[in-house]
């Protein structure tokens, strides 16, 4: 403790007493100054995530810090369009969508020495990123519609030919033309 009263806060460098004292990472804070450096709310001890000298609430360090890329959304049912530009992150270009090229289908075909080859990118698939589905096995950003680039999950897909597909492109695509195979309710399609 430096003379003088206290140990200076880890924000505003000013003297920290007794009683207004919060610590974390042997370093003391005013409970005014205990804030997210990102959204300003107030922590506490189980709110807190540190990195190096700055404190974040959990939310703003996972955005800042945490892992980025398809399977790490913001958790169940919420979809975000916040690209974290306001954290200083800048967005990942996303590849654009390319149906399979590997002109057979066969599993058993695409295996490179032991390891699965997604049919989709060519690519060796590791456990961490495997997605099976239509016989084969897939990356997690290539389990997508041939035909829209929908992403697909196990129980939306439907597969033709070694290509997967999601069930309204399958339907439109390869299911019954004619009189009462509309696309809704009291339509009627004429096939030609």
């Amino acid at each position: 403790m430096p003379f003088g009263g206290g140990n200076k806060c880890g924000c505003c460098q000013k003297t920290v007493y007794f009683a207004e004292e919060v610590q974390c990472e042997g370093k003391s804070w005013h409970k005014s100054c205990f804030l997210c450096m990102v959204c300003k709310k107030n922590l506490d001890s189980t709110t807190v995530a540190v990195h190096v000298d700055e404190i974040y609430c959990k939310s703003c360090y996972g955005k800042k810090y945490g892992p980025k890329g398809y399977g790490f959304g913001g958790g169940a049912g919420t979809l975000s369009m916040d690209t974290g530009e306001g954290l200083g992150i800048k967005p990942e270009e996303q590849a654009p969508h390319r149906p399979t090229s590997n002109p057979n289908a066969s599993k058993f075909a695409q295996k490179q020495g032991g390891s699965d080859v997604c049919p989709r990118c060519g690519k060796t698939v590791y456990a961490a990123e495997k997605v099976v589905g239509g016989g084969n096995s897939w990356h997690k950003g290539c389990f997508r519609c041939a035909k829209c680039g929908k992403g697909l999950e196990s129980t939306t897909l439907a597969d033709r030919d070694g290509e997967i597909f999601c069930k309204g492109c399958y339907a439109k695509n390869f299911g019954p033309k004619g009189f009462g195979f509309g696309q809704g309710a009291g339509a009627l399609a004429h096939s030609q």
